[in-house]
């Protein structure tokens, strides 16, 4: 088998001094014989203080528009998402050695699941790391079990959504991730999980960064009544897909 892996980056300006880092722990990545990654890099804005930081590699593109959040950029970013695979990376995040390599053998060996993620590990700003506490077993996750748990769990998703691999037909049949400030990630995850399989892998597979000027610090993410907005929606999407009756893969 061969194919293509592609990694979906959203930046802005304050994240983009951590875009190297973000390329070395995707160089070294390992994929089977046959396959290979491409990065699309997609600013969400039009400064000129991202593009100074893009590595210079036939493999990677990088390409700007109208700031609209994250999700946004990262929709933009589908339209050059020419793999079989869309594979989530944020520019202030590292993979760990591995990642795709282990993200795609799960998902080609069983063509029911949809989607994929992996242990995610706190990257402190003094290096060290710490672990987030219940993950679940590796395995297959059926439709469902995320957004149960999510719900049961004040809104903390059992696996961490800035992990996500899935496959590029079911996250465009989905709309890619939702028009939301804040939480799209979130709110991608849950849907796929509405509609399809997926796995999780034990081993850590990304380095999620801790550091002062990340969105998810800001005051505004935590604003209660917007974030409760956020989770509603988030949440009545799921059940809408779930209670459709449609599922993935389709069969005929």
């Amino acid at each position: 088998m061969s194919g293509r892996v592609i990694v979906v980056t959203a930046v802005h300006a304050p994240s983009a001094r951590f875009l190297p880092e973000a390329y070395a722990s995707l160089r070294d990545q390992r994929l089977p014989a046959g396959w290979e990654w491409r990065w699309l890099i997609q600013e969400d804005g039009e400064s000129d203080r991202v593009r100074p930081h893009v590595p210079d590699d036939p493999r990677v593109s990088f390409r700007q528009g109208r700031p609209g959040g994250p999700g946004v950029a990262r929709t933009l970013a589908l339209a050059h998402a020419d793999g079989e695979y869309v594979k989530v990376l944020d520019a202030d995040d590292r993979l760990t050695p591995g990642a795709l390599a282990r993200d795609l053998a799960a998902l080609e060996a069983d063509p029911t699941l949809g989607w994929a993620t992996s242990r995610v590990l706190d990257l402190l700003p003094d290096g060290s790391t710490a672990a987030f506490p219940g993950d679940p077993d590796e395995g297959p996750l059926e439709p469902g079990t995320v957004l149960a748990r999510w719900s049961a769990d004040g809104h903390r998703p059992p696996v961490h959504p800035a992990s996500l691999c899935a496959r590029r037909d079911l996250l465009l049949a989905l709309g890619g991730w939702m028009a939301l400030p804040a939480s799209e990630d979130t709110g991608l995850l849950l849907a796929l999980d509405a509609v399809s399989r997926g796995w999780f892998t034990h081993e850590p597979g990304l380095l999620y960064r801790k550091w002062e000027g990340q969105v998810t610090g800001r005051p505004a993410h935590t604003d209660p009544e917007e974030r409760a907005a956020r989770m509603a929606v988030a949440a009545a999407r799921a059940r809408a897909l779930a209670g459709s009756g449609w599922r993935w893969p389709v069969t005929r």
